[in-house]
């Protein structure tokens, strides 16, 4: 559930929490009247949660192809929020979302995701639309009721559509994350939403991605200094594989293992922890 916050932050932390420039913050609210500031006495403006909300609707219209001032009138509506709770996307909309990706509708999915991500939080969007259908999606897939052709697809749609939301997530000041799947490991979306939900609580985010060789990772660790290294496999068996090399690299860095492979006795063994739960409830673990 998205945590509210009152007018109460300063332009460079809503840039951080947004991952948007000052500069262009202040060009969105000068021409589009896209964000609505409180200001102190002494003429500081601080900024809310409402203002998180415009902005990252604002990023979301405008990675769909909106122009700028259509993306802003967007993300100033709240149209039809009222009659919802704020943090409770609609059944309608995961199953207008199942519907779409089913059905290979790029342009129908794409609608339903610009829709959601203008009207709720990206955290309640991962959360309360893109898991439930994935887990859907899964169970389906196991009992042989969803095809490849729609597996694939529905994918490398959210996939790319989650990719686009994370640019700039490397960027600002607050702590690193470096985030990487096993070696073998070809499951990428859990550690993708795992990072969206890590910079929406200030984390920056280095992304490796799927198939990540252990000496890369540590690599990597050695130069930017994260303060959690991340890595991310389905089974138990990708993990116990590569046990000496985890091993290595937990003896170095804050090593969480993540996914349905992090077994908590090996993941103790090697001294890391176990990133548990969904990759939001793991993300608001940390």
């Amino acid at each position: 559930m998205a945590t509210e916050i009152g007018p109460s932050l300063r332009i460079g932390e809503l840039s951080r929490r947004v991952g948007v420039s000052p500069e262009l913050l202040r060009a969105w609210e000068r021409r589009y009247g896209l964000l609505e500031p409180a200001r102190t006495d002494g003429g500081l403006r601080l900024y809310s949660a409402e203002d998180v909300r415009r902005v990252r609707a604002m990023q979301a219209h405008l990675q769909s192809g909106l122009s700028a001032a259509e993306a802003a009138r967007l993300a100033r509506s709240r149209e039809d929020a009222a009659t919802e709770p704020a943090d409770q996307p609609a059944l309608q909309d995961t199953g207008e979302l199942r519907a779409a990706l089913d059905g290979l509708d790029a342009h129908g999915a794409h609608l339903v995701l610009d829709r959601v991500l203008g009207r709720y939080t990206l955290q309640t969007v991962l959360g309360s639309v893109i898991l439930p259908y994935l887990r859907d999606l899964g169970d389906r897939w196991e009992r042989g009721e969803a095809s490849v052709v729609q597996e694939h697809f529905a994918s490398n749609l959210l996939r790319g559509r989650l990719l686009a939301l994370a640019r700039g997530w490397e960027r600002g000041a607050g702590p690193a994350a470096l985030l990487a799947c096993a070696p073998g490991e070809q499951h990428d979306l859990p550690l993708i939403m795992f990072g969206l939900a890590l910079r929406a609580q200030g984390w920056r985010v280095i992304f490796l991605g799927a198939d990540t060789p252990l000496a890369s990772i540590a690599e990597a660790a050695a130069e930017l200094r994260p303060a959690l290294v991340a890595v991310s496999a389905v089974n138990a068996e990708t993990f116990a594989r590569e046990r000496a090399g985890l091993a290595a690299l937990a003896r170095d860095f804050r090593l969480g293992l993540a996914g349905a492979g992090a077994n908590p006795a090996l993941t103790s063994s090697i001294g890391a922890e176990v990133l548990a739960g969904d990759p939001i409830t793991a993300a608001a673990a940390l």
